[in-house]
């Protein structure tokens, strides 16, 4: 058996406590629950000058389960510009092409770029409308509740996926989705799911020599929302960019690449933010 990893094991761990405080509550057990919580004492050290707006506004005390594997708050790990050309390189179709270009350059997620519509591609705005329904065969679906417009100003982008409509994508059909399946077997018509995108991913990072564990599909949206933040991207436009509903999940970006640390580290050594130091030669290290 495959070890499990630490978040999923608290989740069971989580889920399993859900389960006894129901039978608990519903008078079908009569013990206590044998995951026992705890007051969090890290709540504890936090002194009343630095307690949350709305600290004490519910009755419930923070607690936490005695029983709880610790946990690494991993940070997400962007693609090298060598990595993104091996792989477009060993993209063979232009399907392939377009829905690797979308989430590369559009920071959309695997089911949002597999879940959109013809009518979801605005090329004269230059731009997609990223929906959430619950239509699709395979059980794709945007992970967000929220609705939301990614501007693709890149020409490659829109040029990709109009490339994939126009020349490959099979047009004696009436299905809505803008990916299909081609081919003459008997899927042809059908749109891919998360297997197939996930397949076709692995197999050209295989070609091209990626066989990073952590390369995924949805690194390809890491690696866009790290850009679009060093490239000086605020953090609340990000956020809207990626459809975030909490600040939270944006700002570890800017945990990966701080512009204010690196111009404080740079003041400190006395070096001009004009100054060009790309005559060190820096190799990529991945994680």
């Amino acid at each position: 058996m495959a070890q499990l990893a630490a978040t999923t094991v608290n989740r069971i761990l989580a889920a399993v406590s859900s389960f006894y405080d129901f039978a608990i509550l519903s008078a079908q057990l009569d013990s206590g629950n044998p995951l026992e919580k705890t007051g969090d004492h890290q709540q504890q050290r936090v002194t009343n000058r630095h307690r949350p707006f709305m600290d004490g506004a519910s009755r419930q005390r923070p607690l936490r389960r005695r029983i709880s594997v610790k946990t690494v708050g991993r940070l997400p790990r962007p693609m090298s510009e060598q990595q993104i050309d091996a792989l477009f390189a060993e993209l063979r179709c232009a399907r392939d092409r377009a829905v690797v270009r979308l989430m590369l350059d559009g920071g959309l997620r695997p089911g949002e770029a597999l879940g959109l519509h013809l009518e979801d591609i605005r090329y004269g705005q230059r731009r997609v409308v990223v929906r959430y329904r619950n239509d699709h065969p395979k059980g794709v679906r945007a992970k967000s509740r929220f609705e939301r417009v990614v501007d693709l100003h890149d020409p490659a982008t829109l040029e990709a996926v109009s490339t994939y409509v126009m020349t490959e994508r099979p047009n004696d059909g009436d299905s809505p989705f803008v990916f299909l399946v081609g081919g003459v077997g008997r899927r042809r018509l059908e749109p891919p799911g998360y297997p197939a995108l996930f397949k076709l991913f692995v197999r050209a990072c295989e070609r091209a020599g990626i066989r990073e564990p952590w390369v995924t599909p949805h690194s390809l949206r890491h690696t866009h929302a790290t850009l679009m933040w060093e490239a000086g991207m605020r953090e609340l436009t990000l956020q809207k960019r990626l459809g975030h509903a909490s600040p939270e999940s944006t700002r570890i970006y800017t945990r990966i690449s701080d512009r204010e640390v690196v111009a404080d580290y740079r003041r400190a050594l006395g070096l001009d933010q004009a100054e060009c130091v790309t005559d060190v030669p820096v190799p990529y290290v991945a994680g």
